[in-house]
């Protein structure tokens, strides 16, 4: 059992998501930044897909009342374990051991938005639809984390022996977000692509893990009023009223009525999610 003594500002329990159920109005969900969620994984020597936990601006404080192998990946923080004869640091994209009675303690990053603590046998909270993730749009899943929150662990005896000592810390800093046409640009002025192009967007304050809500230069349209409701994807370029670009992250609605100028490749994604308020990015097709 692992027991959070603090959560930081928004912490959840996260897989890779219940795909499959758009039909019935449930997002996929899962982590943000799955890169980074299936890399703490194989570090531990986890499947992919095994749950984990996601930290929003970090901050936790999670104690161990047993030993257990940890991971943490994503945004870089400062990691210890505090122990009863002190402090030890713990690094980043690497497997360390976490003795009985330690206290895994994360600091808030010095870039990026989400990191993930993977644990060896994962996170094993009740499965709902397939998935153990916390879902904010649905409510479906476990609620966000908070102090005295009990996560259990799962067992270990069937996963293969670990094998990697470290792995390279990925970026996440890149200011450039790579996309692809939408299936909706035809609603926009023409030369609306370039324009999203054009010049950078600031990410504002007004985001979660449902989107990315950006303001720069605007979006005209040459199409009024709104679209009958259609399918949405992860990464989505809406672009309301307004005319500021919404990019739509895991807890995304299943169906949306703004036309989509664009939609981000899966590494571009990844990025999206680890965008805090005030970065600036740009669009390149």
């Amino acid at each position: 059992m692992i027991e959070v003594i603090a959560p930081g500002p928004y912490t959840t329990v996260q897989d890779l998501g219940r795909p499959g159920y758009g039909h019935l109005g449930v997002p996929r969900s899962g982590a943000a930044d799955a890169p980074s969620l299936r890399l703490a994984n194989r570090l531990v020597g986890n499947p992919e897909g095994a749950a984990g936990v996601e930290l929003t601006f970090g901050g936790a404080r999670l104690l161990f009342a047993a030993g257990a192998w940890a991971a943490v990946t994503g945004a870089p923080c400062p990691v210890e374990l505090s122990r009863p004869r002190g402090t030890v640091p713990a690094g980043m994209c690497a497997p360390f051991w976490v003795a009985p009675g330690d206290e895994l303690r994360i600091g808030l990053p010095s870039a990026g938005l989400r990191t993930y603590v993977a644990i060896r046998g994962g996170i094993d909270t009740p499965v709902t639809m397939g998935s153990r993730s916390t879902d904010s749009l649905s409510g479906l899943g476990p609620p966000p984390l908070r102090p005295g929150t009990v996560l259990p662990v799962g067992p270990t005896g069937a996963l293969p022996p670990l094998t990697v000592d470290a792995a390279a810390q990925p970026g996440v800093m890149t200011d450039v977000l790579r996309a692809l046409p939408g299936p909706r640009d035809d609603w926009f002025v023409p030369g609306a692509l370039a324009d999203l192009c054009a010049e950078p967007y600031e990410v504002s304050q007004d985001g979660n893990r449902v989107g990315v809500r950006l303001r720069g230069t605007r979006l005209d349209r040459i199409r009024e009023g709104e679209l009958p409701s259609e399918g949405m994807v992860a990464g989505a370029v809406q672009v309301p009223p307004n005319g500021q670009p919404i990019v739509f992250l895991a807890d995304h609605p299943p169906t949306g009525g703004y036309p989509v100028i664009a939609v981000l490749t899966s590494a571009a994604l990844a990025r999206a999610a680890q965008l805090r308020p005030g970065d600036r990015i740009r669009f390149h097709m």
